[in-house]
């Protein structure tokens, strides 16, 4: 819907100079692929303070593509449920990275910032990189859910 309504294209070259958001993203290297038990808890930690994170650039969102603004809203509660019941499958909850309510006004307002097409692109970038990561989380909590005995 991105690319028809506002043009903005997946090779666009002003979109990949813009990339500067430092979205959270599960890798590799965090246990995404999880072959040992030990990868299990820092994957479970990544997915949850990733999701938390993702927070407030759905609210940013939110505010910025108000035509959608009801499934920005439903995605972003959705988003914070499922951190909050990760964070709980976590040994120690408490290791899990929620950004502080400073952390957040200060990303809020270099986002706020930005001009017109930068925000576009900023939209863009925001959701393109959330699915990716949500990819990954699906796949990790589907290998956890058949190695551990828990429900999600």
């Amino acid at each position: 819907q991105m690319c028809q309504k506002f043009t903005i294209c997946q090779n666009s070259m002003e979109m990949l100079l813009q990339n500067n958001l430092n979205l959270p993203k599960v890798t590799e290297e965090d246990g995404d692929f999880l072959t040992f038990l030990s990868f299990q808890d820092k994957c479970l930690r990544k997915i949850s303070s990733g999701l938390y994170t993702f927070q407030t650039y759905l609210k940013y969102i939110q505010e910025t593509f108000i035509s959608e603004n009801q499934k920005v809203e439903s995605l972003s509660y959705s988003t914070e449920h499922l951190a909050r019941t990760i964070r709980e499958m976590v040994i120690n909850p408490e290791e899990v990275t929620i950004p502080d309510a400073a952390t957040q006004e200060s990303l809020r307002t270099k986002l706020k910032s930005m001009k017109a097409w930068t925000e576009k692109i900023t939209t863009h970038l925001i959701l393109r990189d959330f699915t990716s990561f949500m990819e990954k989380t699906v796949r990790a909590v589907r290998y956890l859910k058949n190695t551990r005995s828990f429900s999600v």
